[in-house]
């Protein structure tokens, strides 16, 4: 019987409901220790049960139910909460998609397939098994004491939770305030403590008599597992009272308890609490070393302290465990961890162990950390191979590989998402390889490792300078023969870094040491370095030979530099102009993240393909693969590429003048992420008329990368044509002569037109608009064709030539209506009009069926349409296959169609 849970019980038994009727669900229960969060959830599981076995109210269906219990010893064990979930369930691996399969028999350790890098494939892997054995019937996973998860764990279940749509599961999680588990995106239900009413009723039901509930009430202040407490002890302790919190109150409770059993008792529940996963066969071999036995458990089981059933040893509460482990001295705990090491067949649990064991440099157990953290790494859960990498280096005796350690720990903080951490740990490391201890500075390689994850982590943070300078200033002025071999790929990463800080002097200082220490040039840093000095005539020829070259490695690279490689392509792909290419590069690595399930990659692409779209007026593709972008960037925690996806969406509004969402996403963004989103701001002024303004923005243009991307050049046309509109084309002449040279410098067509339209708006002339419109017929940018033929029908317009400005105008006036442009087909309509155009129709088209599809549906209408399965859907998607079928089953009716065979008849362009 629960007391005072009604609401919450009504909560619970809705979430229920819904995964009964095929809808999925998550939430976060919190609470103080004692609170009652578990009985919730033996509740919740006891429900489940009953509804199964003739429950009037339920469908009688039996709902499978998973369990984990996060175990604070085991919060450094990877995936040891993901273990014990999934344990009973492996037989379902076979079902998945390979790489998924194989992430989680790296996890189980019962297979021996080569898993990704990427650390979300886990959380993937989990959300497809849930969702295959909801297949069979409604699934319950409840998560007891998830602050005590490892992080691997965490983040996979959290994952999965985030994206649990129509599968049929309820996934409830447990976790005390303010202990440090996060779950953005899962709805929390915090539990209050229990009134005096419920709380009498409570005492009631335990014989106790109401004169005494008053001070037993206020004593517990409402929580129910200190007025059990409180009222079990009262007998020896009548007038306790202390200033304490209740949980510290209960757990003195528990060691009073605890104190008065025998000797032998109290070392087996040390045992116990130090083991923390309940392993029988584990504490039997540890407690032999140490002279006791099971039978020395009696007592406390008597007392209702321990439990041991089914081959487990369980604590009645996990505050308990923590009063038996807390009320040891440490030498009696120095001990009993030195007998689990001995005993434990399980290298990562001993060397878990070993480490309780160690009080100052210990190189065995600083071996067998690092082994664990090896281990760690190898199945992709990062948080806990820093942590295990750092305990090595403290531990350790060796100074170099002390340094390593720490270098290790740092990269995988950064991987897991933890730049502070991994600031603490470089800064560590640095100290050591900067010769400030233990006399490292004659050590290149390690201080090359060392000064590519402090660079790193400066990058991440946010200091782009100090990034490109403090990695330039660690590799120092080593001669060829005496750098390490890593450092041309460091002074490429720094070259990149003082790119992306608009930092000219950086690029430069690479440039050259890299000429120095390479034995042939790097088209790539060297092409930046053009750029820096404005140069497009030979900068961008550099990166297209970077581009074509990229395939041909000159040496093998690890996957980080790999990735790194591929990022600049897709960027430079862009940068050059070529749409095709492009778009082409971005959607084959969209499709390789996919097949692979590289979900940590994958918004980057996203977003490149996004760009791609927006550039071929396909605006709800682009917003499409936008979403799908900020999903997965929210899901895995990557706030700064969130940030930086609404550049494409403030474009898209601008465009279609809505001016404000273009201000809400400005708003939005940081100041130093903020040129993509002030280029839309000047695309809004101009539309809107505002030339003043869209002539003041972005003055003086932007440094750097920011510079030369495709938003900052179309920009410098915008700038242009405001300038001309204000009367004051002298403050056009940079902007123009920038537009010129990077148009001359690249094959697209659309660029040199854009170019040749610049040079008409100055020059008032006709010729360079009638060859600008010969070039936009090539292709590419049907926005900047639109652009060109209203500026070129309003030029004849006042010209005098009435019908050749009505044919480019409505021209204009078709594509502004397709791209529902409304500033510039407003504009458009009204110089038709002026023209002698009768009857204009100057309106947003009607909308079309797929415009009522969301951004998720008309991704898996579009994957349908092409063939795919609901499963391959489901797979490249990252969803689940139930999720996938619910969005075809909403589209259909939206689109008038009611199978695939008429999907694939429909047009979806």
């Amino acid at each position: 019987m629960l007391y005072g849970r009604s609401a919450e019980q009504e909560r619970l038994a809705r979430l229920l409901a819904e995964a009964r009727a095929g809808r999925s669900g998550a939430l976060l229960l919190r609470g103080e220790a004692g609170i009652g969060k578990t009985a919730l959830l033996d509740w919740l599981a006891g429900r489940a049960a009953a509804q199964a076995h003739g429950d009037a109210r339920s469908d009688g269906r039996e709902v499978r139910v998973l369990r984990v219990t996060g175990v604070e010893p085991e919060a450094d064990l990877a995936f040891g909460g993901l273990v014990q979930l999934l344990w009973p369930v492996q037989d379902r691996l076979n079902a998945l998609p390979a790489p998924q399969a194989a992430a989680l028999r790296a996890v189980l350790g019962t297979g021996r397939e080569q898993r990704g890098p990427d650390r979300f494939l886990t959380g993937l892997a989990v959300l497809t098994v849930l969702a295959d054995l909801a297949e069979d019937g409604p699934l319950l996973c409840l998560v007891d004491d998830a602050q005590w998860l490892d992080r691997a764990t965490a983040e996979a279940l959290l994952f999965a939770a985030r994206r649990l749509a129509a599968e049929g599961v309820a996934m409830v999680l447990a976790g005390r305030e303010d202990d440090g588990f996060t779950a953005p995106g899962i709805p929390e239900l915090t539990l209050p403590r229990l009134d005096f009413e419920d709380s009498s009723r409570l005492l009631a039901d335990r014989g106790r008599a109401p004169a005494l509930h008053s001070q037993i009430i206020t004593e517990s202040a409402g929580n129910p597992l200190a007025l059990i407490e409180f009222d079990a002890a009262r007998s020896d302790q009548p007038h306790q009272h202390a200033p304490l919190p209740v949980a510290d109150r209960v757990s003195s409770a528990f060691r009073a308890r605890i104190g008065g059993l025998p000797e032998r008792t109290r070392l087996m529940m040390l045992i116990a609490a130090a083991e923390g996963r309940g392993d029988l066969p584990l504490l039997l071999r540890a407690s032999e070393l140490l002279g006791v036995d099971l039978g020395d458990l009696a007592e406390a089981e008597r007392t209702g302290l321990m439990y041991v059933m089914g081959g487990a040893v369980t604590f009645r509460h996990p505050l308990i465990a923590s009063a038996t482990y807390q009320g040891a001295v440490l030498a009696r705990r120095i001990a009993v961890h030195r007998a689990l090491a001995e005993a434990a067949t399980d290298p990562d649990c001993r060397a878990r162990h070993l480490l309780a064991v160690s009080t100052g440099p210990d190189q065995e157990a600083a071996l067998e950390l690092a082994a664990a953290a090896g281990r760690a790494r190898g199945r992709t859960a990062y948080a806990a191979a820093s942590g295990l990498f750092g305990q090595a280096a403290r531990l350790t005796t060796d100074p170099r590989q002390r340094t390593s350690w720490l270098a290790e720990a740092a990269a995988l903080a950064l991987a897991a998402g933890h730049a502070a951490q991994a600031d603490r740990l470089a800064q560590e490391a640095g100290e050591l390889t900067d010769g400030l201890v233990d006399g490292l500075a004659d050590d290149p390689a390690a201080g090359a490792r060392v000064a590519s994850v402090r660079a790193a982590v400066a990058f991440e943070l946010g200091d782009r300078n100090e990034a490109a300078h403090g990695l330039l200033a660690r590799l120092g002025n080593a001669a060829p023969n005496t750098a390490p071999p890593e450092a041309s790929g460091l002074l490429r990463t720094a070259a990149a870094y003082g790119w992306l800080a608009g930092d000219a002097d950086a690029v430069r200082t690479a440039a050259a040491r890299l000429e120095t220490a390479a034995s042939a040039a790097d088209p790539l840093v060297e092409g930046l370095e053009r750029l820096c000095e404005d140069d497009a005539e030979h900068g961008l020829p550099l990166l297209t030979r970077f581009l074509e070259g990229r395939p041909d490695t000159t040496g093998p690279r690890d996957a980080d530099e790999e990735q790194a490689v591929r990022m600049l392509a897709l960027t430079c792909g862009l940068l050059l102009g070529d749409d095709e290419a492009a778009h082409a590069l971005a959607s084959a690595e969209v499709r390789r993240c996919r097949s692979q399930a590289l979900i940590g990659q994958l918004p980057y692409a996203l977003d490149v393909l996004a760009q791609t779209h927006l550039l071929a007026g396909h605006h709800r593709d682009a917003e499409a693969a936008v979403t799908e972008a900020e999903e997965i960037a929210r899901d895995t925690g990557m706030h700064r590429r969130l940030v930086r996806l609404g550049a494409v969406r403030a474009r898209m509004a601008a465009i279609e003048g809505d001016a404000r969402r273009v201000r809400e996403l400005a708003d939005a963004t940081p100041p130093a992420l903020r040129t993509g989103v002030d280029c839309a701001l000047v695309l809004l002024d101009l539309g809107l008329g505002d030339f003043g303004s869209a002539l003041s923005r972005l003055d003086p243009p932007p440094p750097g990368p920011d510079r030369y991307t495709w938003l900052s050049l179309s920009t410098a046309a915008d700038r242009i044509e405001a300038a001309v509109r204000l009367g004051q084309p002298e403050r056009a002449e940079e902007a123009l002569r920038h537009c010129e040279s990077w148009a001359r410098a690249t094959t697209a067509p659309w660029a040199q037109a854009v170019a040749l339209r610049c040079r008409a708006l100055i020059d008032d002339r006709p010729e360079p608009y009638a060859q600008a419109l010969h070039l936009h017929e090539k292709g590419g940018r049907p926005f900047e064709r639109a652009r060109t033929e209203l500026l070129y029908g309003e030029w004849l317009r006042r010209a005098r030539r009435p019908n050749e400005a009505r044919e480019v105008l409505r021209s204009a006036l078709a594509t502004f209506e397709r791209l529902r442009a409304e500033p510039w087909l407003r504009r458009t309509a009204a110089e038709l009009r002026a023209s002698g155009e009768r009857r204009v129709a100057a309106r947003v088209p009607a909308e079309k069926p797929i415009d009522r599809l969301t951004p998720q549906e008309l991704q898996v209408v579009r994957l349908a349409r092409g063939g795919s399965s609901s499963r391959e859907i489901a797979a490249q998607l990252f969803l689940s296959r139930r999720t996938v079928e619910h969005h075809l089953y909403k589209a259909y009716p939206k689109l008038g169609v009611g199978s695939r065979r008429e999907l694939a008849r429909l047009d979806l362009g």
